[in-house]
C-alpha cells in the first residue's frame, strides 16, 4: 500500500490571488441598476401622471397630463445619467470620480423632480385653459397616478449606480487602457528599419522626422 502525504499541495500564485473587493460584482450591479433605472424613468415619464375634469360650455371634459407635460426634468436627467454610466469606463482617476458624481446627481435630481411633480397641478390647469379657451380655468376632481413614484424609484436606481461607481469605480477597467489584462505595459512598438539603398525607405524616414543617414 502506497504512502499518502497529508501535506497540502501548494496552489499556483495566480489561483490564490485575491480579486479586488467588490470589483466585478459592483461593476455588474452598477451597470444593471443604471440601465434599469434609466429605462424605468424614460418609460414612466410617458405615462399619465395626473387627471381631472375641466368645465367647457356648461359641461365637463376629462383632462390628463403625462410625465413629460408635468416636468421634463426626470427624462433629461435619465439621459444624462445613462450617458454618464457608460462614460465612466472611458475616463480614469479624477475624471472617473467626476463622472460618477454626475451619475449620482442625475439620479438624485430626477427622483426629487418626480416626487415634486406628483402633486403638481399646473400642467392640468394649463391643459384646461387650452381646451376651454379660458385662461382662468382650473381643473376639478384632480387626481394623481402612481407613475410619478415609479419614476422616482427608477431615479433612485440611477443614484445607487452612481454611489457604487464612486465607491468601487477605481477598481473597474477602462477602455483603451495602457496595460493589458496581465497588468504589464504593452511592448513598445519597434521602429521600422531603414535601408539606405532603397529610396522609398529614405523618404519614409524623412517623413517620420528621422535622419536616414544616422548609423549608416
Amino acid at each position: 500500500m502506497g504512502y499518502v502525504s497529508a501535506v497540502p499541495v501548494p496552489q499556483p500564485r495566480a489561483a490564490r490571488a485575491a480579486v479586488p473587493t467588490g470589483g466585478r460584482r459592483s461593476l455588474a450591479a452598477a451597470l444593471l441598476l443604471g440601465a434599469l433605472g434609466a429605462t424605468v424613468v424614460l418609460l414612466s415619464a410617458g405615462q399619465i401622471w395626473a387627471e381631472g375634469t375641466a368645465s367647457v360650455g356648461g359641461g365637463s371634459v376629462p383632462v390628463e397630463a403625462d410625465g413629460g407635460t408635468v416636468t421634463g426634468v426626470p427624462t433629461a436627467l435619465a439621459i444624462v445619467g445613462l450617458a454618464a454610466l457608460f462614460a465612466v469606463f472611458a475616463v480614469r482617476r479624477t475624471g472617473r470620480t467626476l463622472v460618477s458624481a454626475l451619475l449620482a446627481l442625475s439620479g438624485a435630481g430626477a427622483a426629487v423632480a418626480a416626487v415634486l411633480g406628483a402633486s403638481d397641478s399646473a400642467a392640468l390647469n394649463a391643459e384646461a385653459a387650452r381646451i376651454s379657451g379660458d385662461t382662468a380655468a382650473a381643473v376639478v376632481g384632480l387626481t394623481h397616478t402612481v407613475w410619478p413614484y415609479v419614476t422616482a424609484a427608477g431615479a433612485v436606481l440611477i443614484l445607487l449606480a452612481g454611489l457604487l461607481a464612486l465607491r468601487f469605480g477605481k477598481t473597474w477597467p477602462a477602455m483603451g487602457g495602457r496595460y493589458e489584462r496581465s497588468g504589464t505595459p504593452r511592448a513598445a512598438r519597434k521602429a521600422p528599419t531603414t535601408d539606405p539603398d532603397r529610396p522609398e525607405d529614405l523618404w519614409k524616414a524623412l517623413d517620420r522626422g528621422e535622419d536616414p543617414t544616422h548609423g549608416a
